[in-house]
């Protein structure tokens, strides 16, 4: 591994994290916040949960009432007057069911004087469901939604369907309360209505659409849950007011200021990015090799989120698979490298939040006889990585707001 790369990424992903954590972004929303002379109900949700509830409290100085839900290991302390669980995530467990079910008792019977201050940020579609099937059907179709390849929208136009809450449906069970969302955005676009598949806000997409997706990418459903398909959700609501706190723009640019700090020609290629994580791998990997003779120091910068199709059992996540697909074609570039990080600090169901491939990592893999395109076939890419310490790690972040990938030259 050349360590001097490694070391300029560790920084650009330090810097890139910081820069987007919730805190100020939080305080500076709740200054919009009304309450009135009624109750004060706070309901954190998402993989920056923790972090967006504790921002919250501080600044409120208290609530009445609260809970947050959040992934395990996420949960960094105790909160004053919150409870906070920990649940599943990608895939929905008793955890997510359970709590959600605490948070649904809490905003029953309100008046129009109380407040539900509402925190919202990525993993809340998994993190905050109450279903409408069985919830061991629930569980399959998130499993056949990760593996078929669906993007973000396609799997929440499917969920919102299937649960009590999403789809506008939490922020209905508030009514007449006042339903006050501070948003953190995971998906490219900023769609209120998708991010976390939108428990507050009415719902754009159709019936018509939910069953394009089902037939797509051949779906099985049971008899009650293609009912639920048909059915149309929430298409208004009057008793919210959302805000958005965060989004991975905000990270693309702070990835570039500190690649200018370091004395790189930063270009933000798009914020946008949502394709085969091992094609966006392979075409950084190209940009790179384009650029190889310029002589400068260049930095090229991706944000967005691409998808994996499960082909094989083993572990990995996107931002793994980036790095590892981009190795091979950068071999003979001493001066190059990739890497691509989750801002939520984990990548898939793994611990790492990303991955890193420099000129040594192709050769490093062969000479333990280890098959890159063998071991992207298997979606095995964790195993790779870690055998050449090539994986990212920062633990939990507190923030959430898609990924960013880097393509370094030096």
């Amino acid at each position: 591994m050349n360590q001097h790369m490694r070391q300029t990424a560790d920084a650009i992903i330090h810097a890139s994290l910081q820069a987007v954590l919730p805190d100020a972004a939080v305080k500076r929303a709740l200054t919009a916040l009304k309450r009135k002379s009624g109750r004060t109900i706070l309901v954190s949700i998402g993989k920056a949960g923790w972090q967006m509830a504790k921002a919250a409290v501080e600044t409120l100085g208290s609530v009445d009432e609260g809970i947050v839900i959040t992934k395990y290991n996420h949960v960094k302390g105790e909160i004053p007057g919150l409870i906070c669980y920990e649940a599943g995530h990608p895939v929905p467990d008793q955890n997510s069911f359970q709590a959600t079910e605490q948070a649904m008792k809490m905003v029953s019977n309100l008046s129009a004087e109380d407040t539900v201050l509402f925190l919202i940020s990525g993993g809340g579609s998994t993190l905050f469901e109450h279903p409408l099937i069985p919830e061991e059907e629930l569980q399959d179709v998130a499993h056949q939604l990760l593996a078929c390849g669906a993007d973000i929208v396609e799997m929440n136009t499917i969920r919102k369907r299937l649960s009590a809450v999403k789809g506008g449906k939490f922020a209905s069970l508030c009514r007449p309360a006042r339903v006050f969302s501070i948003v953190l955005s995971d998906i490219l676009g900023d769609p209120l209505d998708m991010i976390a598949s939108g428990p507050a806000y009415p719902d754009s997409s159709t019936s018509e659409d939910a069953l394009a997706i089902a037939e797509k990418y051949h779906l099985k459903f049971s008899e009650q849950a293609l009912e639920l398909l048909h059915k149309e959700t929430l298409k208004s609501l009057d008793n919210v007011t959302s805000m958005i706190t965060g989004s991975v723009r905000e990270l693309c640019a702070a990835a570039a200021e500190k690649c200018r700090e370091l004395g790189y020609e930063p270009l933000i290629l798009t914020d946008q990015l949502s394709c085969e994580a091992r094609e966006a791998g392979s075409f950084l990997a190209s940009v790179l090799r384009t650029h190889a003779r310029d002589g400068r120091k260049l930095a090229f910068i991706a944000g967005g989120e691409t998808v994996v199709h499960l082909t094989g059992k083993g572990k990995g996540g996107r931002n793994q698979e980036i790095a590892l697909s981009a190795a091979p074609a950068i071999a003979d570039l001493p001066n190059a490298a990739v890497f691509s990080f989750g801002s939520d600090g984990t990548d898939g169901p793994t611990d790492a939040a990303g991955g890193y491939a420099d000129a040594e990592t192709e050769p490093a893999l062969r000479s333990l006889g280890i098959n890159t395109f063998s071991v992207l076939q298997q979606n095995d890419s964790y195993h790779a990585l870690k055998a050449v310490d090539g994986l990212i790690i920062t633990g939990p972040t507190g923030t959430n707001v898609n990924d960013a990938a880097v393509a370094l030259l030096d």
